[in-house]
C-alpha cells in the first residue's frame, strides 16, 4: 500500500455504515470487497457499484468467476497480467498511484477473470451489475485522457479512463483523481442522487491512497510519524439522513449513496489519491451533477487563478 500508518479513526457500523477503514470489508481473498456478489459486507440499499482490492505477492494470482457484472482492472502499484475469456493482457503498471496513469483493462460482462503479477503489487477491480455486453478493451497509459480540473487550491488531476467519452460500457463510470498536498478536491460540494434536468442518479465509491508530499521533511516512524491522512465529507441534500466526516488513510473507502459530497481535503504535507466508481439506475450513462447552491459560486473564482504548478503528477 502507499503508506502504512497508525489508525486513530475506527469504524462503528451502527453510527457510520458508509466508511470502511482498510481491512474492515475483506472477503473471498480481497482486502476490500464491497458491493459485489461475493462481498460479506452489505451496505444498506447499496445496489449499483462494487470494488475489490488486493495485494498480490510476487508470482501470486487471484481469480473471479463469470458474473453479471462489468469490470475494469486498475493497477495501483506494480504490473499485472489479466486473463479474460482465453486471452491474456499485459498491464504495464506504475510504482504507485502518484506516478501517473497505468494501463487498465475493461472486461465486459460474464467474463471469468484471472489477475497475476510476476513481481507483485496492488490492484483494484471496479465493477457494476450490468446486462449489455461490450467488448474487452485494453487501454494503455499513454491513451488515458488526463484532465487538470479546478484552479488554485482546488486544483486536481483526473484520469478519465472509464468515463463515457473514453470507454464504451453498460453502466459504470470510473476515474481516478489526484490532489496535491493542502488542496481541496470534489469541490464545490455536489450531488448526483436523482434523475432530473441536468442531473443523473449515481451512487459512488471513493477508494483512497495517501502519500507524504515530495520534499516534505517526514520524520521517521521511530520519531512518531508520519500519520498520512486526509478527510472526506458527505452530508444530506434532502430528507434522507447522511452525515459523514471521515479521516481517511491509504486503503480506506467512503461510500456515497446520495447527498452532497465534498470536499475531499488533503492537509499540507500529504498528497491524496482516490479511485471513483459510479453507477445508477438511470437510462443514460452520464455524470451530471448539481452543486450545493451555498458553494457553487466557487467555480467562478477559478477563471482568475492558475492550475497548481505541482500538477501533473508523474510528469
Amino acid at each position: 500500500m502507499a503508506a502504512d500508518t497508525p489508525r486513530t479513526t475506527r469504524r462503528d457500523p451502527a453510527e457510520n455504515p458508509w466508511f470502511y477503514p482498510h481491512g474492515s470489508a475483506s472477503a473471498a481473498g480481497w482486502d476490500i470487497n464491497l458491493g459485489t456478489p461475493d462481498a460479506e459486507e452489505k451496505p444498506p440499499g447499496w445496489t449499483h457499484t462494487g470494488l475489490r482490492t488486493v495485494d498480490l505477492a510476487a508470482g501470486g494470482s487471484i481469480s473471479l468467476p463469470a458474473q453479471e457484472e462489468e469490470r475494469i482492472v486498475v493497477p495501483l502499484s506494480g504490473s499485472f497480467s489479466a486473463g479474460v475469456a482465453g486471452e491474456s493482457y499485459d498491464l504495464s503498471g506504475r510504482d504507485s498511484v502518484f506516478a501517473g496513469p497505468s494501463d487498465v483493462l475493461y472486461t465486459g460482462i460474464q467474463s471469468p477473470l484471472t489477475i497475476s503479477s510476476e513481481q507483485g503489487g496492488r490492484v483494484a477491480v471496479a465493477s457494476a451489475p450490468a446486462e449489455e455486453s461490450y467488448p474487452v478493451r485494453h487501454i494503455s497509459a499513454s491513451d488515458i485522457p488526463v484532465e487538470l480540473r479546478g484552479a488554485g487550491v482546488a486544483s486536481r488531476q483526473v484520469h478519465n479512463f472509464g468515463t463515457p467519452a473514453a470507454l464504451e460500457a453498460d453502466r459504470f463510470i470510473v476515474c481516478e483523481v489526484l490532489t496535491p498536498a493542502g488542496n481541496w478536491s470534489s469541490y464545490p460540494p455536489h450531488k448526483h442522487d436523482e434523475e432530473a434536468d441536468g442531473e443523473t442518479a449515481l451512487e459512488e465509491i471513493y477508494y483512497f491512497e495517501m502519500q507524504a508530499a515530495a520534499g516534505a521533511p517526514v520524520p521517521s516512524q521511530s520519531e512518531g510519524g508520519p500519520d498520512v491522512m486526509g478527510y472526506q465529507r458527505v452530508y444530506a441534500s434532502d430528507d434522507r439522513p447522511i452525515d459523514v466526516t471521515a479521516e481517511v488513510r491509504s486503503g480506506d473507502v467512503v461510500l456515497v449513496p446520495y447527498g452532497w459530497h465534498g470536499p475531499a481535503m488533503t492537509p499540507p504535507g500529504y498528497d491524496m489519491y482516490y479511485l471513483n466508481v459510479m453507477a445508477g439506475p438511470g437510462p443514460v450513462r452520464q455524470w451530471l451533477i448539481s452543486d450545493d447552491p451555498h458553494h457553487g459560486w466557487i467555480r467562478q473564482t477559478w477563471d482568475a487563478q492558475s492550475i497548481d504548478s505541482r500538477l501533473p503528477f508523474g510528469g
